[in-house]
């Protein structure tokens, strides 16, 4: 599987991970990584050590989960990638919407 997720509820917070190619192909896996398993106040963590690949469609869902957490409230992280995937975030001006570590 090439996104699993974790949630640690003594934190309030899911953790995400995901490897391989970041794709539309992980669409369904990647919304269902956090569909429903996240409330009000949740601090959700995508930890992206094991990404290859990026493109524009995991951009847009990484910005769909930012909207199912709350939008401008969301306290998202995105951390361990590449430096190659670090540079496409930077790009993107993802750390305007992200914390990325």
């Amino acid at each position: 599987m090439a996104v699993s997720s974790e949630a640690l509820s003594d934190k309030n917070e899911l953790l995400i991970r995901v490897s391989g190619r970041f794709d539309f192909s992980l669409h369904e896996e990647f919304k269902s990584a956090y569909d429903g398993k996240v409330e009000p106040g949740y601090k959700v963590v995508v930890d992206m050590e094991g990404v290859e690949y990026m493109d524009s469609s995991a951009l847009g869902m990484l910005l769909l989960l930012r909207e199912y957490v709350g939008e401008d409230d969301a306290d998202v992280r995105l951390i361990n990638g590449s430096p190659e995937i670090r540079n496409i975030l930077q790009v993107s001006n993802f750390e305007q919407l992200f914390k990325i570590e």
